[in-house]
C-alpha cells in the first residue's frame, strides 16, 4: 500500500526526555560541501554499531518503529524529512508526549533518539529525502518493534490520502 501524505505544519510540542538535537557543521566551497554527522570524540557519541542510509519518497512515511536497545543518530543531508517521535516508555517523565522536527540541508542537525521511543519520518518537498542513521549496535530485528502507520495507540496522525 502506498501512503501519500500531506503534512500539517509543525507545531511546538513538549520535548521527549533523552531526545537530543545537535547542530551540525557544513563546510562549503565552489567545489561542493562536506557535511559532518558524528565523531567518536563527540559528547553525544556512545558506541558504533553500523550506519545505513534510507530514502523516503515525496509525501511518503516510514514508521512506526521502536528499538529496545539501540540509540539512533539521524541526519538528513539531502531533501527534507519530517520526523515524529512518541514516548511510550513506562517510567519516563515524558511518557505520552509527541515531538516533531524537520531535518534537511537547511536545518542540518543530528537527531539522537534513545531506546524505547517510537519514530516515523516522511519526505517533505517534491524530492526524496536521504536519511542517514548511525546506530549504537548492529541492527538486530529481534529488538525492533513495528506498528501500523495508523495505530491508534500513538497520538499522532499523519495527514494522508491513499492511492
Amino acid at each position: 500500500m502506498l501512503v501519500v501524505l500531506k503534512f500539517a505544519p509543525l507545531r511546538k510540542l513538549a520535548v521527549i526526555k533523552g531526545v537530543i538535537i545537535t547542530p551540525l557543521s557544513v563546510l562549503s566551497n565552489n567545489r561542493g560541501s562536506v557535511m559532518h554527522m558524528l565523531r567518536s570524540d563527540d559528547k553525544i557519541f556512545s558506541e558504533f554499531g553500523e550506519i545505513y542510509f534510507s530514502t523516503v519518497n515525496p509525501g511518503c512515511v516510514k514508521g512506526w518503529h521502536c528499538h529496545s536497545n539501540i540509540i539512533q543518530n539521524f541526519a538528513v543531508p539531502n531533501g527534507i524529512a519530517h520526523f515524529a517521535l512518541f514516548d511510550d516508555r513506562e517510567n519516563s517523565i515524558s511518557k505520552g508526549r509527541v515531538q516533531q522536527c524537520k531535518l534537511g540541508a537547511n536545518n542540518y542537525v543530528l537527531l539522537t533518539v534513545p531506546p524505547g521511543i517510537w519514530y516515523g519520518f516522511g519526505a517533505l518537498d517534491n524530492k526524496p529525502a536521504l536519511v542517514a542513521n548511525c546506530i549504537s549496535k548492529p541492527f538486530d530485528p529481534s529488538e525492533t518493534t513495528k506498528k501500523n502507520l495508523f495505530d491508534p495507540s500513538i497520538p499522532f496522525k499523519w495527514k494522508t490520502a491513499l492511492d
